[in-house]
């Protein structure tokens, strides 16, 4: 056993394979860090809000966290072999500055984009998307960025009051009139704290337990 495990150790700490074989360590990470985001997420969601009986709630809770796990473990093999394959493209030799921007595009599509449906997805693409603004609006106040130098510090002071509260007037907007657009476990989790608001039939449902 010891020597079967030295053996394991010594191929893998080769440097001629680390590039390759970071492709398994980052899909066992995705996997690993997908299921870790998810199941807590899932399991509490899922008996806070969700009807059925304790088998189909598991069985809910399990999907969400296989298709977590599996899509980040995916989208890892995808981008960090795409990037490997144009770092090794007969060009220069190095990492180009849209390497990364090209594996993120493809595994984009592949993984997220062609299940629009899924609910996960959608989930997981939004906080991307939230992410990329907020690192784009602080980098336009940057040095070299969009905003000109005069303007940097009150718009780095103003921007993110007037963000918070656009977004929450828009949300609540939409909620209003249109809570169709609204992803399903947002309108669910709105829904219970606004709308299930209005209702009550007694002491028990006002305070004590929702309906």
């Amino acid at each position: 056993m010891d020597a079967l495990s030295k053996t394991i150790n010594g191929f893998i700490l080769k440097p001629q394979y680390t590039e390759y074989l970071a492709l398994i360590k980052a899909a066992r990470n995705g996997a690993v860090y997908g299921a870790k985001v998810r199941f807590p997420h899932a399991l509490v969601m899922v008996f806070l809000f969700r009807s059925g009986s304790l088998k189909e709630k598991l069985n809910i809770i399990f999907k969400a966290t296989r298709t977590h796990a599996r899509n980040l473990a995916i989208f890892a093999v995808i981008y960090k072999s795409t990037v490997l394959l144009l770092r090794h493209a007969p060009r220069s030799g190095k990492e180009a500055s849209y390497d990364t921007f090209l594996g993120g595009l493809l595994g984009g599509y592949i993984v997220f984009g062609r299940n629009s449906r899924s609910s996960v997805n959608q989930q997981i693409v939004t906080y991307v998307f939230a992410r990329v603004i907020l690192a784009l609006a602080k980098m336009s106040v940057q040095k070299g960025g969009l905003v000109p130098v005069q303007l940097r510090e009150q718009v780095a002071g103003q921007a993110w009051p007037m963000f918070a509260s656009v977004s929450w007037g828009a949300v609540m907007w939409l909620f209003r009139w249109y809570p169709e657009t609204i992803q399903p476990s947002m309108r669910s989790s709105m829904q219970y704290i606004y709308t299930n608001a209005d209702h009550w039939n007694g002491f028990r449902d006002f305070l004590i337990h929702n309906k």
